[in-house]
């Protein structure tokens, strides 16, 4: 297994270039967090990599090959794509949507097979849903709508999980809840997971790699250690900070005293 990576891409909306030449590793098996202020490029970097976007220079690599010669099925059995807004039709039930991940691996006339079956059954499980599985999605809990976007994608049964802002609009129980699943999966499951995180202590506890991002441009990139630090905060953030070991998981913990010039 290769992985996913960028070499040297360039894009743009319009006359807005977003970022340039940029050269981007994703290490397998880990969980990565793209971090940095708003307009960054945070998540269109992730959209290039889940080809939702397609990058006007350079190439994004998958396994050793370019990206954009795979089959969208291909591309969906190897990568599951969680966006920061997803929304499922009205009256839909959690297991209904949960069975769409199976959709890449389905043949024929899409009936759901004796295998894409236990699937749904197992992503239910992991994100402990299946007491709910008959409920409808609009009755859930925005956390409990997360957990079933995240089954989906485990049904999905690929690799590779890519997330944007996985704990937007959550509240801290939720978000705590939502980042625990994503690292037991990794942990358990062998999953590679890239999502970009506005929280930064979110990324220093539950990432094991951070890419720092200005401008559509890394600043910085290793662990919570060397990214969290007060020349990053500075350039990246434009803030002054103080840094305490969480006394639980000896991870830095960022506390946020002032804004200061980039």
């Amino acid at each position: 297994m290769m992985g996913l990576e960028a070499k040297n891409i360039t894009f743009s909306y319009g006359e807005e270039q977003v970022f340039s030449g940029l050269d981007l590793q994703i290490l397998q098996g880990k969980i990565t967090a793209l971090v940095g202020a708003n307009g960054s490029g945070k998540s269109t970097i992730l959209k290039n990599l889940a080809r939702i976007l397609r990058p006007s220079g350079g190439t994004i690599m998958l396994d050793g090959q370019e990206i954009q010669n795979f089959p969208a099925k291909h591309i969906a059995r190897k990568m599951a794509v969680l966006s920061q807004m997803s929304e499922a039709p009205a009256g839909l039930r959690v297991s209904d949507l949960v069975a769409y991940g199976r959709y890449p691996w389905q043949k024929g006339f899409g009936l759901l097979s004796d295998e894409d079956k236990e699937k749904i059954r197992h992503a239910l499980e992991l994100t402990s849903l299946t007491e709910l599985a008959e409920r409808d999605l609009g009755s859930l809990s925005g956390g409990q709508r997360q957990r079933v976007w995240i089954a989906m994608a485990l049904a999905q049964d690929s690799e590779i999980i890519l997330l944007d802002e996985p704990t937007t609009y959550l509240d801290m129980a939720h978000q705590l809840d939502v980042m625990q699943l994503l690292s037991r999966l990794n942990a358990d499951h062998c999953k590679t997971i890239i999502m970009v995180l506005h929280d930064l202590n979110q990324a220093a506890r539950f990432a094991d790699h951070i890419i720092a991002i200005r401008q559509g441009a890394i600043i910085r990139q290793g662990s919570a250690g060397e990214i969290m630090c007060a020349e990053v905060m500075r350039d990246v953030f434009g803030i002054a900070a103080d840094f305490f070991e969480d006394p639980r998981t000896g991870k830095p913990v960022c506390i946020p005293y002032a804004t200061c010039t980039v």
